[in-house]
């Protein structure tokens, strides 16, 4: 099997797994107050990449204050804010609707350069931000109704949730371009798990989830988060494009609303409309535009970064 074929199932892996957080934050979401899931999420994730770093010999970064307040300013949008509002959003959004919302990451974060850098949009980025757009409109515009329909007005609530930790993301990718000094990806993802611990951990005490019983799957739930997308998907991902180009690596994020639609309907037995299986195809349009603008070649860890993991 040649690299560049193993580099593509590596990163396709990843993102199978990245579809299922999805998933996973919608049997949490069941369960657990969205601060305390987070920083179990985190507390259960970083002394594996601790090991992580110790086996890789991967130096700790030694940030000064302004990349330090950067640094605290992405885990607290890309780490916290992120998983926060993505568990808010699946307790009334289907979570095949969330998945195809989460999937428009690349367009979003595109757009939101665009608006803080004031930078020229090339054809295919308008193109991109089109099609991400009609997604999103595809699965939420108003119409009539149940509670677990993806147009009833709760699920419209849900998506502008999933949409706003969609957007936390691409804050998170345009702060990490502000950096002096680039983190490598590993340190990189273990900083954004304590910084996202520490963040967490206040308002998850003020949660008091203690006072009442914790569920088993709800907890189970957290730790397949912790230990399967967020760790063992970083490694996929990074072992995977270090095999590709970054446009290449870019084209596998589409597998994310493929991956939620398809375990949305296996793991959770949702039923799939045909304005979800529109709204996905909208988003994989999105993100292949989205990648022959270029964007993504010289820093192919933007597309998928380690807190989103």
């Amino acid at each position: 099997m040649s690299e560049r074929i193993k580099g593509m199932a590596l990163c396709a892996l990843a993102m199978v797994t990245v579809g299922s957080t999805v998933v996973a934050s919608k049997v949490i979401a069941g369960g657990l107050p969205p601060f305390t899931a987070t920083a179990l999420r985190f507390a259960m994730a970083l002394p594996v990449f601790l090991l992580l770093l110790r086996v890789t010999r991967t130096s700790w970064p030694r940030p000064d204050r302004r990349d330090l307040a950067l640094l605290l300013c992405q885990a607290g949008l890309g780490s916290v804010g992120y998983t926060v509002l993505l568990i808010l959003g699946v307790r009334w959004a289907p979570a095949a609707s969330a998945g195809v919302v989460a999937g428009t990451l690349p367009a979003v974060a595109a757009l939101v350069a665009v608006l803080a850098l004031r930078e020229r949009p090339g054809r295919y980025l308008i193109g991109s931000i089109v099609l991400a757009t009609a997604g999103v409109l595809a699965i939420s515009w108003p119409g009539e109704g149940a509670a677990g329909d993806s147009k009833s007005p709760t699920a419209m609530i849900g998506n502008l949730l999933v949409l706003g930790a969609v957007v936390c993301e691409a804050m998170f990718i345009l702060l990490n371009k502000r950096l002096r000094v680039p983190v490598r990806p590993l340190a990189l993802s273990t900083l954004m798990t304590a910084f996202g611990l520490l963040l967490s951990l206040v308002p998850a005490l003020f949660e008091r989830a203690w006072e009442r019983p914790l569920p088993g799957d709800a907890l189970a739930g957290v730790a397949y988060y912790a230990l399967v997308p967020t760790v063992l998907g970083f490694v996929l991902w990074f072992a995977g494009s270090a095999r590709l180009k970054g446009a290449e690596a870019a084209l596998f994020t589409a597998l994310l609303p493929v991956s939620a639609l398809i375990l949305a309907a296996l793991w959770l037995g949702e039923s799939i409309s045909l304005a979800q299986i529109g709204g996905a195809a909208c988003v994989l349009g999105a993100v292949g535009l989205a990648s022959l603008d270029g964007r993504g070649g010289k820093r192919p860890e933007s597309p998928l970064r380690p807190a989103e993991l």
